[in-house]
């Protein structure tokens, strides 16, 4: 029997992972653009950069970063993510990283096997790893995400949530972060009022 553990769930694109900076370069290839064309800030579907207007759309630059370029094995990590969270798993926090990267068919394989490796090439600590779009459904104490709509959902089923900001969610209330650093202490407030709260309650088996 081991006591429940603290759950943060964690999010990889554009929260863990240079998603917008990594896709940039291989969009202007695909496009057949300068990348100094395709605007640094953008809204969540990318219109800056004309993507909807080409051939397949999102999904088909999508299909081609991922197969063609290891978009998801190269993406850099945001500055401090990695040493964030391990500090964090070092206080026992539970991460539980939780992605929707498998919305499109043919290619789940890829895209799982790159994100193992960018996770253990930048030595991320995880316990569990959840390929899902709702992510609530998974169960954790905290969630950090980008995506406006997870936030919005996640928020109106009542689950704590920080916003990792950048330009796609500049609309949303707070609590958010705009560095790693930020992130950390609200985590570790978080797990303070959790542990106060729980205290030796909670055991699990095979937890």
């Amino acid at each position: 029997m081991a006591k429940r553990k603290f759950v943060f769930g964690v999010d990889l694109d554009g929260t863990c992972a240079d998603f917008y900076g990594g896709l940039r370069p291989i969009a202007a290839e695909w496009l057949g653009a300068l990348m100094d064309s395709l605007p640094e800030h953008v809204s969540w579907t990318l219109p800056e950069w004309g993507v909807d207007k080409a051939p397949g759309g999102y999904e088909a630059l999508h299909k081609f970063a991922v197969t063609q370029r290891s978009l998801f094995r190269n993406l850099k990590p945001m500055p401090g993510a990695p040493q964030v969270l391990r500090a964090l798993s070092k206080l026992d926090v539970r991460i539980r990283i939780i992605t929707h990267r498998l919305f499109i068919k043919y290619f789940h394989l890829t895209a799982v096997q790159q994100t193992v490796e960018w996770l253990e090439t930048h030595d991320i600590p995880y316990w569990d790893l959840c390929f899902m779009s709702d992510k609530a459904a998974v169960g954790a104490d905290l969630y950090i995400e980008d995506s406006p709509d997870n936030v919005e959902r996640l928020r109106a089923d009542g689950h704590p949530t920080i916003v990792f900001s950048n330009t796609t969610n500049l609309h949303l209330t707070g609590p958010r972060a705009d560095t790693w650093a930020e992130v950390e202490a609200l985590v570790v407030r978080e797990l303070a009022k959790w542990q106060a709260l729980h205290g030796d309650e909670g055991e699990l088996p095979g937890r």
